[in-house]
């Protein structure tokens, strides 16, 4: 079955791509099969992170972009990965962007995937590096990921896109909401959306002196630094650095979208001239090594350590018998012991 899916895709079918896609995103045999295949065929598609609070108008931004670079680079395809917030009830998710997105659907070339968020923290969902790789291994030239939106914790984004477009809205103080998040700090490409609002001449030249006042520091640090199996950050070789643009658009109108797929692809071109475009692709093969590490040693611990212990410990850390972190110790010791009776 999965020969034949992956056999499928790679002729560009559409319903194979659809079945994988949900066979990855829900962890079956057949999906984590179909990615180690498939990963091996990826590398090339530049994948664009859009970010920035709600009501920004993300989604509206990612339709604009999405139709230019198809009339700019008519002979790549184009996927979108949106990520929708799930209910913290219910777990589900209202899929809108599929709504939203309805003109880009008659174009065959462009493949739309809303994904819920499933309670994942950063802005993006578990499986959505998953997901674009797949995207990568069918052909897709361009792949742009629309995050959740929820504000402060939209910084994974950086660990999976080439490009990172950080967006911000005139009249909201978002601009400042933004700097004290860190979300600048991420930011390849700045947009002020909905720019025929009052303030957003303000808010450009705002978000400019910004990028100006801490350019040296990034320059200095290392803007995207590599981070080892702890999170840490490690050395990053430097290069002649990227600036930032501030743009405004008007998305809704198609307005400032052609200077905006001007500054993508250009973005593309520098980190491929600089050397950077490898040191992205080393920074997300490190974050979904240690994301499955994270993922498997969890699947261990759960199938291995009893629900009894951990309830036991629970309610001993909640009368204050013990600490939580004498309570983790115990429960790796339990795990650790397991492992080495499971190895004799």
């Amino acid at each position: 079955m999965t020969f034949a899916l992956i056999d499928s895709l790679r002729k560009g079918n559409r319903l194979a791509l659809s079945r994988i896609l949900s066979q990855v995103e829900n962890r079956t045999d057949v999906g984590v099969e179909a990615l180690e295949q498939l990963f091996l065929e990826t590398g090339t598609a530049q994948k664009i992170g859009i970010t920035g609070p709600p009501g920004s108008g993300k989604s509206t931004l990612v339709n604009a972009i999405a139709r230019e670079l198809r009339q700019r680079e008519p002979e790549k395809k184009v996927a979108i990965i949106a990520i929708d917030p799930s209910s913290p009830f219910t777990g589900g998710a209202l899929l809108g962007d599929r709504v939203r997105m309805l003109d880009l659907q008659v174009d065959k070339q462009i493949f739309i995937r809303s994904m819920a968020s499933r309670g994942a923290l950063g802005g993006l969902a578990e499986q959505t590096e998953a997901l674009s790789q797949v995207f990568d291994a069918a052909g897709y030239g361009f792949i742009l990921i629309e995050t959740v939106g929820a504000g402060q914790s939209e910084v994974d984004v950086v660990n999976l896109a080439h490009t990172t477009i950080v967006v911000d809205t005139p009249g909201m103080g978002d601009d400042i909401q933004s700097i004290k998040a860190g979300i600048l700090e991420i930011a390849d490409i700045l947009v002020v959306n909905k720019a025929d609002r009052p303030g957003a001449d303000q808010s450009v030249s705002h978000l400019r002196n910004m990028v100006g006042m801490g350019y040296a520091k990034r320059s200095h640090a290392g803007k995207h630094s590599l981070k080892d199996f702890s999170g840490k950050a490690a050395e990053e070789s430097s290069s002649e650095d990227w600036i930032p643009p501030v743009l405004k658009t008007v998305a809704s109108e198609f307005k400032g979208i052609t200077d905006l797929t001007d500054s993508i692809l250009a973005h593309a071109a520098y980190l491929r001239e600089s050397g950077r475009w490898n040191e992205k692709d080393k920074a997300a093969v490190l974050a979904s090594i240690r994301h499955q590490l994270i993922v498997s040693f969890l699947q261990d611990f759960n199938k291995k350590v009893p629900m009894e212990m951990i309830d036991s410990l629970v309610s001993k850390a909640q009368q204050r018998k013990i600490s939580p972190s004498e309570a983790v110790r115990k429960l790796l010791a339990y795990n650790q012991s397991d492992n080495l009776k499971s190895s004799e």
